[in-house]
């Protein structure tokens, strides 16, 4: 895994504006981008956004990855297929860090359809300040990853 702090970003056509408003304030705190797009409104399936953005994290490409579609739960579903990755869909504040906390979560999903900016960049933040607390949660992310096969 690459020492930077690098993070992934993908949505489908709905949530285009809001990926680079919150890729412009992660990189704005010291985090590389990797934004794999799209970059046009026209409509797209966001199983392969959520699959290519999974694919970037299971490689070791980058640590973390957020993705985006209307609701934030087709995409999240996607992601979620992918071996080794934790994604949560969340509009809360609470929801993001404690999907980190306990759960080692990888991968934030948001709906562009749901939240606004303002929350959304609230929402990313705490994903990104949680840590793993690790102790009685490593054991319960185990039991998740031994549900991979």
């Amino acid at each position: 895994m690459t020492e930077n702090k690098r993070i992934v970003l993908s949505s489908d056509h709905s949530a285009i504006t809001l990926r680079q408003v919150i890729a412009n304030h992660i990189a704005a705190q010291g985090w590389e981008v990797v934004d794999i797009g799209p970059v046009t409104a026209e409509s797209t399936d966001y199983p392969i956004h959520g699959e290519a953005a999974a694919q970037h994290i299971v490689s070791g490409d980058c640590q973390l990855g957020i993705i985006l579609c209307g609701t934030g739960q087709g995409i999240m579903m996607a992601a979620n297929k992918v071996k080794g990755i934790r994604c949560g869909v969340c509009a809360d504040t609470f929801s993001a860090r404690m999907i980190r906390q306990h759960n080692d979560a990888n991968m934030l999903s948001l709906g562009a359809r749901v939240v606004g900016e303002g929350l959304a960049l609230d929402i990313v933040d705490a994903f990104l300040s949680a840590p793993f607390d690790g102790g009685r949660h490593s054991k319960r992310v185990s039991m998740i990853e031994a549900l991979e096969g």
